[in-house]
C-alpha cells in the first residue's frame, strides 16, 4: 500500500512576514530612547543600584539577539547611547553580570481572546562542555552538563507563557504544575497538550484543578486507574478511547499533533544559541527568559500565515 502524498502548504502573507523578518535585526525594535534607564531610589539602606531593571534587561537582550560577550554588548550599548545623543552612563560587563544573577526577566505576551490551549514540551541546551567535533577528535576532557527548558506555548498566539529551567536529572513530568501555577488563575485554560512522558497522576490533577482538558496519549498497554478524582476520570476517558479506536485516531480526533508547533518553537530557542553563555545556575536561568521574551517579541512583528495547497 502507498502512503498518501505529503501534504504542501502556502504562505499567503510573504509581505507582511518578510518585513517583520527585517525588523528583526533592527535595533529600534530591541532600544527604546524612551525607557527608564536609571533606577529610582529604593529607600533601603545602603548603596542604590545605578540601572533599572529595564535597562539590565534591554542589554541583555541586545546580548542574547546578537550572541555577544559582556564586553562586547557593552560597547553596542555605548555606541547606541551615543548615536542616540543620550548622555546615559553605560552598565561595565561585572554590572551586568551580577545584576543578571537576581534579574526579575519579563516575558512579554500578547492578551489572549479567549481560553488558553497550552502545548508543552522539555529540551535539553548544553551548558559546560566539549563540543561534538573535540570530542570525537581528542575525545572527552571533562563532564558535559546540560539544563533542561520546559516550555509553555499558547496555541493561539505561539507566545511562551510558561518556561521552567531545571538540571538535567529532573523528569518532564514533575515541572507541569508549576508551568500551570504561572499562568494566572483569573486565565481560563482549555486544554493541556503534552507527550506521554507526562501520563501521571501529578499532572492529570494538576491539569483537572485548572478545569482543563488533558490531551496527553497514554501508553499502549496502559489500564484503567481505580481511583474517582477528576484527573483520575480524565485520563481514563483517554485510556478507554484509546484501547476502542486505536492511538492514532485518538491523535487525530483530539487534536494532539498540534503539539509539533511547540516542538517548532524549541527549534527556534535553539537557534538563539545551542549552548549556554553563563556558568552560574542563576544566570542561566535569567538568560533562558530572555531567550522566551525575544522570542515572544519576533512573534508579536509577525509570523507566516498559511494555507493547505495539495
Amino acid at each position: 500500500m502507498s502512503r498518501p502524498p505529503r501534504a504542501r502548504y502556502r504562505t499567503t502573507n510573504w509581505k507582511s512576514y518578510n518585513a517583520a523578518l527585517a525588523q528583526r535585526g533592527s535595533l529600534q525594535v530591541w532600544f527604546d530612547p524612551e525607557m527608564e534607564w536609571l533606577s529610582t531610589p529604593t529607600g533601603k539602606r545602603g548603596r542604590q543600584p545605578v540601572f533599572s531593571d529595564v535597562a539590565i534587561q534591554a542589554c541583555l537582550t541586545l546580548k542574547g539577539v546578537f550572541k555577544l560577550p559582556l564586553r562586547q554588548t557593552t560597547g553596542m550599548v555605548a555606541s547606541l547611547l551615543e548615536m542616540a545623543g543620550l548622555d546615559w552612563p553605560v552598565p561595565d560587563f561585572s554590572t551586568l553580570s551580577r545584576r543578571q544573577k537576581t534579574l526579575l526577566v519579563e516575558i512579554p505576551c500578547q492578551p489572549s481572546s479567549g481560553p488558553l490551549h497550552l502545548l508543552i514540551d522539555s529540551t535539553g541546551i548544553k551548558a559546560v562542555g566539549d563540543g561534538e567535533w573535540c570530542r570525537r577528535k581528542h575525545g572527552p576532557s571533562k563532564r558535559r552538563q546540560w539544563r533542561k527548558v520546559h516550555l509553555g506555548v499558547d496555541l493561539g498566539s505561539l507566545d511562551i507563557r510558561a518556561i521552567e529551567v531545571t538540571g538535567s536529572r529532573v523528569g518532564d513530568a514533575p515541572v507541569l504544575p508549576e508551568l500551570l501555577d504561572q499562568i494566572p488563575y483569573d486565565q481560563a485554560i482549555a486544554s493541556v497538550s503534552a507527550d506521554g512522558a507526562f501520563d501521571t497522576r501529578a499532572c492529570h490533577e494538576a491539569i483537572a484543578a485548572r478545569d482543563a482538558c488533558a490531551i496527553i496519549p497514554a501508553r499502549s498497554n496502559a489500564q484503567a486507574w481505580p481511583e474517582s478524582t477528576p484527573g483520575v476520570a480524565a485520563r481514563n476517558e483517554i485510556v478507554r478511547s484509546s484501547q476502542r479506536f486505536g492511538r492514532t485516531i485518538w491523535k487525530r480526533w483530539s487534536g494532539y499533533h498540534q503539539r509539533s508547533l511547540v516542538e517548532t518553537k524549541m527549534h527556534c530557542f535553539k537557534l538563539l544559541g545551542e549552548r549556554i553563555m553563563a556558568r552560574d545556575f542563576d544566570r542561566q536561568v535569567a538568560e533562558m527568559q530572555i531567550r522566551a521574551a525575544i522570542l515572544n517579541r519576533f512573534t508579536a512583528l509577525g509570523r507566516p500565515q498559511t494555507q493547505r495547497v495539495g
